[in-house]
């Protein structure tokens, strides 16, 4: 009985080292699955858009089977004949958001949706899975993957846009790759661009623990030409051409800043080395959005650029939750009884593992009341951040070690 539990524990090791073999299981090549997210507040419909092949791949090639962070949604490829998982990642969505508004409640809406893989050897299953904000999976879709399949788009073998290295990493084997994407600047305007793309790489790296792991990031600035200058501004009539059709007023909110044609954005990255993208807006107006791995936006001309740029990387590279409550509205995405996955909030259901080890070292430490959009109930570990206001000028250290933990994931 011993020798056979022995002879399991082998086999277990043995899939699991394999399974971390990304030449085993991979090509060197990027595969990129589109889908249409689509329903209303209280139903979610998952489709297979489109499905697409670039050139070399540039996401982790270690823990391939491993999440940084649970997200919203989690996207899962298994071997379609063992059901061994080979990779694994984790998303979140303005779909999902979206479905917390009032809207939602009165009309069915779709939203494109872009995930990028590793090209898989052999034929693979797919599980795109949708969580609600009890943590529970309400939407699910299982399609198969065929790498031989002769309707997969090729793209980004040509007609790249053009593109400077701003910083390689001291390891490009292992190291996170970031794209500044230029929104709202015509080809005449590309030094402009260039100069504040600079700006923001700069500014990230003024903050802990990014400065002090600044040499495990590889950055580029992908010149990526609007027919017009500026951005659209619904509010005031303003429509512009850009390169990713980007606008204010998402959901109504006159400072929020987003894309939603994300098939777009991805083909102005198409063959350019990436994995994180920050969307750099030519405006003067305030705001921006940052959605846990697929992007951020930001205004680049106004003057809270540099406290804005780097907390929405916050949210669209380490997960972290916006630490600030709203005094006349209480916005029920946390549930009281359930404790958010992000590692900077809690509600107190099932604190353990995140600040706890502050908790008694530091002498501000504790449970502060008024984060995630909720005045009471939800609770942040220090006074203030950079994910609570534009004036903090650090990231407190729950969210410090929380960001060095997602490095760390990527990068060891």
């Amino acid at each position: 009985m011993k020798r056979l539990c022995f002879l399991f524990c082998v086999v277990l090791s043995a899939l699991s080292v394999s399974a971390q073999d990304f030449n085993s299981w991979f090509q060197d090549k990027t595969l990129r699955i589109d889908y249409i997210f689509s329903g209303n507040d209280h139903e979610q419909h998952i489709a297979v858009d489109e499905l697409c092949q670039s050139p070399r791949w540039y996401g982790k090639r270690q823990h391939l089977a491993e999440l940084p962070m649970e997200g919203n949604g989690q996207i899962t490829v298994r071997d379609s004949v063992s059901g061994q998982v080979l990779y694994r990642n984790s998303f979140s969505t303005l779909f999902q958001e979206w479905q917390s508004y009032p809207e939602a409640k009165t009309i069915d809406k779709s939203f494109e949706n872009v995930f990028l893989v590793p090209m898989p050897k052999r034929t693979v299953k797919v599980t795109l899975d949708l969580r609600n904000n009890r943590r529970q999976i309400c939407a699910s879709l299982t399609h198969v993957v065929n790498p031989k399949d002769i309707l997969i788009r090729h793209i980004g073998e040509k007609g790249v846009n053009p593109y400077v290295y701003l910083q390689k990493a001291a390891d490009t084997t292992r190291c996170i790759r970031v794209a500044y994407v230029a929104e709202g600047y015509t080809k005449a305007e590309m030094p402009k661009f260039l100069e504040d793309a600079r700006r923001a790489m700069g500014y990230l790296f003024s903050y802990e623990p990014f400065k002090s792991s600044r040499n495990k990031f590889s950055l580029v600035a992908v010149e990526s030409p609007s027919e017009d200058s500026g951005v659209s501004i619904p509010d005031e009539g303003i429509w512009k051409n850009t390169a990713v059709l980007s606008n204010f007023d998402t959901f109504y909110s006159a400072r929020y800043l987003t894309t939603l044609h994300l098939k777009r954005l991805h083909d102005v990255l198409a063959g350019i080395p990436y994995e994180h993208i920050i969307v750099l807006v030519n405006t003067d107006r305030y705001g921006g959005g940052g959605i846990l791995n697929s992007y951020e936006l930001c205004a680049a001309h106004h003057p809270t650029f540099r406290p804005v740029v780097v907390h929405e990387f916050g949210h669209s590279f380490a997960g972290l939750a916006d630490e600030y409550a709203y005094d006349t509205e209480e916005v029920p995405m946390y549930p009281h009884d359930v404790e958010p996955w992000e590692q900077n909030i809690t509600t107190k259901a099932d604190f353990k593992g995140k600040w706890s080890n502050l908790i008694g070292k530091d002498p501000k430490a504790g449970f502060y009341e008024g984060a995630g959009y909720s005045p009471k109930g939800v609770f942040r570990a220090y006074p203030d951040c950079r994910m609570r206001t534009n004036e903090n000028p650090e990231f407190c250290p729950a969210c410090k070690q929380a960001i060095q933990a997602v490095i760390d994931f990527y990068t060891k």
